[in-house]
């Protein structure tokens, strides 16, 4: 049933806490925001997002030391996830400049994975989000 396979999920996670890591959601469409932010509530972490690059590229800027890691969709309007982890690599602040940047994206091929690391991203997870595959892989730099 779903049921117990959101059970099962949660079973799974308790070993992986986030708790008291703070993550900046970054993804356009609001209902995968959503889905996302309740599906990493459930780690302990504190969830905040943002709609575009560009708004997440100013809540990094403007508030340094506030967030651990950002979760970065890559295709979205105003400015798309590549081009807003650039911007925050060439941040003259080093807490800002080097927080760790996780790449969500539905194409999960090689180039796109490559592409993500060209812009200076840390990592790659496909969407739909498998929490199996994205809490270990953003513990890797927490």
């Amino acid at each position: 049933s779903a049921a117990s396979d959101v059970y099962k999920r949660q079973e799974a996670l308790k070993g992986l806490a986030l708790r008291g890591k703070r993550i900046l959601l970054v993804e356009d469409n609001a209902l995968n925001r959503e889905i996302a932010a309740e599906l990493l509530s459930v780690t302990g972490a504190e969830i905040e997002t943002a709609e575009n690059g560009r708004e997440a590229l100013n809540t990094v800027r403007s508030r340094p030391g506030e967030f651990d890691l950002v979760l970065m969709d890559i295709q979205m309007p105003v400015m798309n996830g590549y081009d807003a982890a650039k911007k925050i690599r060439q941040m003259d602040d080093p807490q800002k400049a080097d927080i760790p940047i996780i790449a969500m994206t539905a194409n999960a091929f090689s180039e796109d994975k490559q592409a993500a690391l060209d812009a200076g991203m840390n990592d790659h997870v496909a969407k739909p989000i498998n929490m199996n595959i994205l809490v270990p892989t953003i513990r890797k730099y927490l």
